[in-house]
């Protein structure tokens, strides 16, 4: 569905992406891990074009990404959830929601003054039912800035899920939960991953990482240093040093 070939992206005297090749297979989940500093969230930023890579190629279900601004590789079936959760803080968690549904349904935005758009068939429907697969569906007339950062988080992943995206991309999604909401999060985000949604997860915590990924990329000083399923990992030297310092996984 991925393909990431030979991304290079340097930021002054700092080679933050070295030439990475990554290949994601449609369904199941695919989990990029490493130190701070490895490259993870550049590489992020390069596939849905919030930066430009010097270097490499990206395609998309046989379409280059490269050169695509933001929306247009969003409206092209890639959404990605971010680290820190870009929300409209005085708007209700409803009509957080009712954007992505509204530009998922026309593509653009088009100038409808005299048009409710939470009256509109099915979209009310369709942004509450996503609002309940993540547990906020209680407090969908909340301003979005009254939430909990991992709140915040589940909010940003059902704005994601609204869209009906091929390819979901996860900066960290369980940062900033307590340990029930992260196991909330691991069994939403297997049942996205049996119901057939290809995702990439950025992510820190081990226990997520290995509760939900199929395949586990390394990267380390802006590479991949090793890749494979979770037994092969776990057992690798290569990681256990550079990821822990050679503690086993």
């Amino acid at each position: 569905m991925l393909q990431v070939t030979g991304i290079s992206k340097r930021f002054a005297g700092l080679q933050a992406l070295d030439g990475v090749n990554l290949s994601i297979d449609d369904g199941g989940m695919h989990a990029i891990i490493g130190p701070n500093g490895a490259g993870k969230s550049t590489l992020l930023n390069c596939l849905v074009g919030r930066l430009a890579p010097d270097s490499g190629s990206v395609s998309f279900g046989g379409r280059s990404l490269i050169g695509l601004r933001p929306h247009e590789i969003n409206q092209a079936g890639v959404a990605r959830m971010f680290q820190t959760p870009e929300l409209f803080d005085e708007l209700s968690l409803l009509e957080n929601m009712l954007i992505p549904t509204l530009a998922r349904r026309d593509g653009a935005f088009a100038f409808k003054a005299w048009s409710r758009v939470d009256n509109q068939d099915g979209l009310r429907e369709r942004a509450e039912h996503q609002l309940e697969a993540v547990g906020l569906i209680d407090r969908r007339s909340h301003r979005a800035s009254s939430l909990s950062r991992g709140d915040k988080r589940r909010l940003g992943l059902a704005m994601c899920l609204v869209q009906d995206p091929r390819l979901l991309l996860l900066d960290e999604p369980t940062a900033g939960m307590s340990r029930a909401d992260t196991n909330g999060t691991i069994d939403l985000l297997l049942r996205i991953a049996h119901a057939g949604l290809t995702q990439v997860i950025i992510e820190h915590d081990m226990q997520v990482v290995f509760s939900v990924a199929s395949r586990i990329s390394v990267m380390a000083n802006g590479r991949v240093l090793a890749e494979g399923d979770p037994a092969s990992i776990r057992a690798d030297e290569r990681v256990q040093q550079a990821y822990l310092g050679g503690a086993r996984l």
